[in-house]
């Protein structure tokens, strides 16, 4: 590549933020800033100023590394590629095609995504596909299917978030998670607007918030009823709006009724005083915004949860007009797209269900192949992971690290070690590939073009702007490889920009329609909003502009109203008692992103946050006899995990906080709980009871 900048998006989380990366005389890659996106304006946090770093053959895999009497050693293409088609080929000849799994990763572009899904389905013919953005906001994604009949992250570009009145941002840390958005809100309160922050923690965000709410943790759900209780009380609602735009009020509003003050302030610990506070910041002004993420969503009953606060926004008519709404806040890179194009359980290309004969049949003409030789449905990831081993004997997973990420990490750990055979495709040796049979070495953002999707639902470009090592390939190189050695020649290709152009294809009149957006358009116009469809007649309507803001004539259901969904509250899937007294909650720090994997090999990341912690309250570590810095034991039903103490005010005393970023003995998931929500298959990693126990030095 030209020792030139090259125009491009950082790695990491669903902000996507551009920036120019330059390649310098000596190897290395100078990032700088870009101050033409929109989304983050020039501005990158430590994880996007550092990524290059992941990109040096001192921290990355730069062979296909094989199994060989128990050790990994280095390989060849061609033995690693054989090994893989020959491991996924005698499974499926020996126990069916449904022992053999595929698992995705919600950091995949939307072109690896979508022929991962396509690979599964038409040349190993398994249902059993799924990826761990199932453990970001399927519970959002479910609740707003149910509700507009369409899931995407924003409805609206973030650049409105200043221009409304009140936005309530629930279980969000923000300034740490994806510190440039926290502009938008300091401008919102510039501008007048209020912030009302939901978090047991009092974190760097909630000190940005004109009201913090603390509730204990699994308690959002009957926060959200209490609101809207409220709301009924003192008459705030829009009833013509409820009227005109909007089904199931009345059943909706019979469940928020039973929720009354005092009851949801014994529930939450949320004062009543608060309540109403909140109430009246929400509802005086003209325009208003409910933003959720990972708190409120990554819980047993995460779908109901999101239902009740998009009820909040739909009982006061703020959603479907300017500057108002109920929007998710995506967390990994792509997210959103990585959902939208096939790597999911029950979803085809554009956001298709898979159920659905005509989408069985459009997508299986685009890929050549007859609708009944699709499989149907498969498992969740949580049990797809569970399932190893077992049902399922041989895996194939790209961009993901499991054995860190996912809830009961130890089981799924074990899990793993049982199958009879694994590969994986990834820039470093996670955790989870020094487990694999076979490990391939494959290309980062800097080194590849294609698409992602970000939080706002825009699609952008991701350029490439330095040249891949020798003997390292694309995801999509491997694809092609293994599905030749599997009997499927064609349908394959190597050439982002080819994989896309028939992506339009697949999504063309889905939910999620990319039929009108085209590289050209994604540079030119610095990304384009889905839905974006083709014109009927290109010659005289010219190109689709794309849709930055959802629903301000029609919602995406079959009468075009909005559906109110009666939620009522409920209990998290597992209370502390006199066993486990203590709520654990997790979550992220500012310098370190999802299991670590590649910002735990960045120098300046880990002198920033070298380790994981154990953060309680200064009346619960008095209770403990614990001091800052003592090792403490977390204990749950399903495991322990060790960590050093970190005594702040700023969190419940019946709540202790660990980040998540870490394995060895301070794995926070080694505890977590895998209660499933019914609905998005959610594991409830964001509350279970734990005891904590001081470790002798």
């Amino acid at each position: 590549m030209q020792n030139s900048a090259t125009p491009t998006h950082c790695p990491y989380c669903a902000l996507q933020c551009g920036m120019n990366l330059t390649p310098a005389p000596d190897g290395t890659v100078e990032v700088t800033e870009r101050a033409d996106f929109p989304v983050n304006r020039g501005a990158l946090c430590g994880k996007g100023r550092t990524a290059p770093a992941v990109l040096s053959s001192r921290v990355r895999l730069t062979s296909p590394l094989v199994r060989s009497e128990g050790k990994l050693v280095p390989a060849s293409w061609d033995e690693a590629l054989d090994r893989i088609a020959e491991g996924l080929s005698r499974t499926r000849t020996e126990h069916g095609p449904d022992a053999c799994g595929v698992f995705g990763g919600g950091g995949l572009t939307n072109e690896k995504a979508y022929t991962l899904g396509k690979f599964a389905r038409v040349v190993l013919g398994t249902s059993q596909i799924d990826y761990n953005g199932r453990f970001c906001m399927s519970s959002a994604a479910a609740a707003g299917m149910k509700a507009f009949g369409l899931d995407r992250g924003l409805p609206f570009p973030l650049e409105d978030i200043p221009k409304t009145g009140c936005v309530i941002l629930v279980g969000s840390n923000l300034a740490e998670t994806m510190p440039p958005a926290l502009r938008f809100f300091s401008e919102l309160r510039e501008n007048g607007g209020t912030l009302i922050v939901i978090d047991p923690r009092r974190t760097k965000t909630a000190e940005q918030a004109d009201l913090h709410l603390a509730p204990r943790p699994g308690t959002d759900l009957a926060l959200a009823l209490g609101l809207l209780h409220l709301i009924v009380a003192e008459g705030r609602t829009d009833e013509e709006y409820i009227r005109e735009r909007t089904t199931g009020w009345e059943d909706a509003r019979a469940a928020a009724m039973a929720h009354w003050p005092e009851y949801v302030e014994r529930i939450t610990g949320v004062h009543v005083p608060q309540l109403r506070e909140a109430v009246r910041m929400f509802c005086e002004p003209e325009a208003a915004m409910v933003l959720t993420a990972r708190g409120p969503e990554q819980q047993s009953k995460g779908t109901d949860t999101v239902g009740a606060w998009i009820n909040l926004c739909l009982a006061t008519g703020r959603a479907g007009r300017p500057l108002s709404g109920y929007g998710c806040l995506t967390g990994q890179g792509n997210g959103q797209g990585g959902r939208e194009h096939g790597q999911k359980a029950d979803q085809l290309p554009g956001y298709r269900k898979l159920t659905d004969p005509a989408a069985r049949q459009h997508v299986a003409e685009v890929w050549g192949v007859d609708p009944d030789s699709l499989p149907g449905p498969g498992r969740s990831a949580y049990e797809l992971l569970d399932a190893l081993g077992t049902d399922i004997r041989a895996l194939l997973l790209m961009g993901s690290n499991p054995v860190v990420s996912a809830p009961r990490a130890a089981h799924i750990e074990e899990r793993i070690k049982s199958l009879d055979f694994l590969a994986v495709c990834d820039v470093v040796l996670s955790e989870t590939a020094a487990l694999a049979d076979v490990v391939l070495p494959v290309t980062q953002w800097a080194e590849e073009t294609g698409t992602t999707t970000n939080l706002e639902g825009r699609v952008l470009l991701r350029r490439q702007a330095i040249t891949p090592p020798d003997g390292i390939r694309s995801d999509l190189d491997v694809m092609h490889e293994l599905a030749d050695r599997l009997g499927v020649e064609k349908g394959f290709p190597t050439d982002p920009e080819e994989v896309f152009e028939e992506l339009r294809r697949a999504s063309a009149g889905g939910p999620a329609d990319y039929s009108g957006i085209t590289y050209r358009r994604l540079i030119d116009e610095n990304g384009v909003f889905w839905p974006c469809p083709t014109p009927a007649d290109t010659s005289d309507a010219g190109e689709h502009p794309g849709t930055p803001r959802l629903f301000l004539d029609r919602f995406a259901t079959e009468d075009g109203r909005a559906r109110f969904v009666p939620v009522s509250h409920r209990a998290i899937a597992e209370e502390p008692d006199a066993e486990y007294p203590v709520l654990l909650t997790t979550g992220r720090v500012v310098a370190q992103y999802q299991s670590g994997a590649q910002t735990r090999r960045v120098d300046e990341l880990n002198a920033a946050a070298p380790g994981p912690f154990v953060e309680l309250h200064p009346r619960l570590a008095e209770r403990l006899g614990a001091k800052e810095g003592d090792r403490l034991a977390v204990v749950s039903r399903r495991g322990r995990a060790v960590a050093p103490a970190r005594i702040t005010t700023t969190i419940r005393p019946d709540t202790v906080f660990m980040p998540f970023h870490w394995s060895g003995e301070g794995r926070a998931n080694t505890l977590t709980n895998p209660a499933l929500d019914p609905t998005s298959r959610m594991p409830e990693f964001k509350a279970c009871a734990v005891r904590l126990e001081t470790v002798k030095p």
